[in-house]
């Protein structure tokens, strides 16, 4: 397999229009989306990775959630590459999505452990041999914030040996993982997971970044990629540092909200969430205003 699910991913913000027959009288503007993932695609970004948790998978229908992912693989087919979200509860959920990705033309899943339950280590190992069935290149997604589960670099090298698994996104927000991967498991890509800690990520060996500050400048991004994978420091530190209180965003509760405001503030639709995301607070606005500010300066 030589599809290592690498560079810059773009962690796909949903787009909503105003329904009252849809779930909280939102729809998913599958339109809006297209154009946006042809958007960050066309600004340097390798990829999109839509129905993921700023993709508000867990708040989407299954016929919605469908959907978003056929319109995401559509929009990019030829210009970029489409990693699909298919966190599941169980092994057989996260399965059913995989294979459904495989029969849309995903290039790659991007998968938790079990969702809504804090599974063992053979659990945790099962869970991924199920989703490697599907066939696809498999990037292992680590969130023990949200999961409960610390996928540790020595399970991570356990689950690199299943056939497909080929990266691992970080999000457990410790940069010391990414030499410990790296030690662990040499063959598989390593992947910044939080956008806060991408450039220390990235010099200590990252390939790819799955992001969420690219869906407001994507282009600022791949530039910012690019100059640490190149070692260009001086010129990667001097914008990561304009840019790194707004990335902080990334890695709060209210990251959904406060990317889809950033978009707004910018000129790109970000729109509304569903529920249980709530409107942010006006104190939180501010703030987001001020580090937007900076970051674009």
């Amino acid at each position: 397999m030589t599809e290592r699910l690498d560079g810059v991913i773009v962690a796909t913000a949903l787009p909503y229009a105003e329904d009252p027959g849809a779930p909280a009288g939102l729809r998913p503007d599958l339109e809006k989306l297209a154009e946006h993932c042809r958007w960050v695609v066309e600004n340097g970004c390798r990829g999109v990775g839509p129905n993921g948790s700023l993709g508000e998978y867990s708040s989407l229908t299954d016929a919605e959630r469908r959907e978003v992912a056929q319109t995401a693989i559509a929009a990019v087919k030829g210009r970029g590459i489409a990693v699909i979200g298919v966190h599941g509860v169980g092994a057989h959920q996260a399965r059913h999505w995989a294979e459904l990705a495989a029969e849309d033309g995903a290039d790659g899943v991007l998968c938790l452990p079990p969702t809504m339950y804090r599974a063992n280590r053979g659990e945790v190992v099962h869970h991924f041999r199920e989703v490697a069935k599907a066939g696809l290149p498999i990037m292992v997604y680590n969130n023990p914030i949200d999961t409960k589960v610390d996928l540790t670099p020595d399970l991570i090298a356990e689950l690199g040996q299943i056939e497909h698994v080929v990266a691992v996104k970080e999000f457990s927000g410790d940069v010391r993982r990414v030499l410990e991967i790296r030690a662990a498991a040499p063959h598989l890509t390593v992947v910044a997971g939080a956008d806060d800690v991408v450039l220390e990520s990235l010099l200590m060996g990252a390939t790819g970044w799955f992001a969420g500050y690219p869906n407001v400048f994507p282009a600022e991004c791949a530039e910012l990629f690019e100059l640490a994978q190149q070692g260009e420091l001086e010129r990667a530190r001097s914008m990561y540092e304009r840019l790194v209180p707004a990335f902080r965003w990334d890695s709060r509760t209210e990251f959904v909200q406060a990317i889809k405001h950033s978009m707004d503030l910018v000129g790109r639709y970000g729109g509304p969430c569903r529920p249980p995301r709530g409107p942010l607070s006006q104190a939180q606005l501010d703030q987001i205003d001020a580090d937007m500010k900076l970051a674009t300066s």
